[in-house]
């Protein structure tokens, strides 16, 4: 039984073992390019799905990773937005409140969500304007942020 869902792993940056059996990783996108200036994206995750509309069941994880992308403005074809991926700027509010309610929905009850946000284009305050969850505890300072929630029964 897999315990630990990433919504949104991107090219795994942060995980220190990107093949963790016990994790499953799940982007909007499947993608791999080598950039002439030496980069390599590489996204695989093992389930192709959107943050907004989870293929999962209620209940199905005691871990819960969210790390959705953080751009509203960048050309399509940047480094950034390859990496990162792009928000909709008509609509983030909106995708960022349905992936956390989806979040939620996947958590099996007292299980945890990790939040990791980006302040360079969108404020955290902003973000947690739009949501209807409280976070228990993170780092207030920082440009990048990594919230902690937890779902009540």
């Amino acid at each position: 039984m897999t315990k630990i869902l990433d919504a949104c792993c991107g090219s795994r940056m942060f995980w220190f073992d990107k093949q963790n059996p016990n994790v499953i990783f799940m982007d909007i996108r499947k993608q791999y390019e080598e950039l002439n200036s030496g980069h390599v994206v590489d996204i695989n995750p093992n389930v192709i799905g959107d943050f907004r509309d989870m293929p999962f069941e209620d209940e199905s994880f005691y871990h819960v990773v969210f790390d959705p992308p953080h751009l509203l403005k960048a050309g399509e074809n940047s480094w950034l937005v390859k990496k990162y991926g792009k928000l909709n700027p008509e609509t983030w509010k909106e995708d960022l409140a349905l992936g956390f309610k989806e979040c939620f929905r996947v958590l099996k009850p007292n299980g945890t969500l990790v939040f990791k946000w980006n302040e360079d284009q969108i404020k955290l305050s902003e973000i947690l304007n739009a949501i209807d969850y409280v976070p228990l505890y993170g780092n207030k300072r920082a440009k990048t942020h990594w919230l902690v929630f937890m779902k009540s029964i």
